[in-house]
């Protein structure tokens, strides 16, 4: 059995391990880098196209939601910019939304390649998903596990399933959440599967059908 002294050295090595996940597996960070990444394949590696429709969908998927939630955290609204308590995620989760089906208008309207479309559509189905479950049901699903797992499909139907091994990725993630004791594993679990299922799963259709 560890000693005391063993346990007070670990948990907080631990607990560093944990936070470092949380901060730079982010969903903010997933959905600033993973429509750019898209983009560059679909556009068939046109810098210009990248940029315009990669930026478009991070943009109001991820910059424009995340600056309404800062300033909330700011304000004292929400408890910190991750918004771990289920009353505080109204606000955020509808930014979130009306943010990104904005963008999603801009690229459908702007004659974007149906990938594109299909990443921004599916991540708005998710987002609306979300609300009903964390309000409808009460249950704080995981945003972290949600966004790691849907980017993760994301990846590997856009660039091949050898990127199936980022799973590591979100398998980390969910583990930070339940060792910050900010989830628990049933909330982190059901987010990975809702964003693989409904997110990464989703995009292959809509990408499919709308070809």
């Amino acid at each position: 059995m560890p000693t005391p002294s063993t346990d007070r050295t670990v948990r907080p090595l631990r607990r560093r391990f944990a936070r470092v996940a949380t901060e730079i597996l982010s969903p903010e960070v997933w959905v600033l880098a993973l429509p750019l990444i898209v983009a560059w394949q679909v556009t068939g590696h046109h810098i210009g196209e990248t940029l315009l429709w990669g930026l478009i969908v991070s943009i109001t998927g991820s910059v424009i939601p995340m600056a309404v939630i800062r300033r909330g955290a700011r304000q004292g609204k929400w408890e910190t910019r991750h918004v771990t308590n289920r009353e505080g995620r109204l606000i955020p989760l509808t930014a979130c939304v009306t943010s990104l089906a904005g963008g999603l208008l801009i690229v459908i309207l702007g004659g974007a390649p149906h990938e594109m479309i299909a990443l921004a559509a599916s991540g708005v189905v998710c987002l609306i998903a979300s609300i009903a479950i964390t309000f409808g049901l009460h249950f704080k699903i995981s945003m972290h596990a949600q966004v790691a797992a849907l980017a993760v499909v994301v990846l590997a139907i856009v660039y091949g399933p050898v990127l199936l091994v980022l799973a590591l990725l979100v398998a980390w993630v969910c583990w930070s959440r339940v060792e910050l004791r900010d989830h628990t594993t049933p909330q982190v679990l059901t987010g990975a599967l809702l964003g693989a299922t409904l997110g990464g799963l989703g995009y292959w259709a809509l990408a499919t059908a709308l070809v």
